[in-house]
């Protein structure tokens, strides 16, 4: 396997580490949910530019955004190591 390969076979193992993180057991009692954030608002243009903040909505967008993308990944990597092992 190349160098290449190993580099997205990480990606996606981390990609699919912050999809499968549950919300109500986890994110909750470390306090990275939006629902438990207290927004200040107090950033340039109204906005929060907390580095918390933004792990929020980073962790909020991977798990809305990649839920399906992942599905078929994960399916593609595993017919080819099945295939090709």
């Amino acid at each position: 396997m190349s160098f290449l390969g190993k580099i997205l076979y990480v990606a996606v193992l981390i990609l699919n580490a912050i999809v499968v993180l549950s919300e109500d057991r986890f994110l909750a009692r470390v306090n990275l949910t939006p629902a438990t954030h207290n927004r200040s608002f107090g950033g340039p243009g109204g906005v929060d530019s907390s580095v918390k903040y933004n792990a929020i909505q980073l962790i909020a967008s991977i798990r809305t955004l990649m839920r399906i993308p992942l599905i078929v990944i994960n399916t593609l990597i595993i017919v080819y190591e099945l295939v090709l092992g």
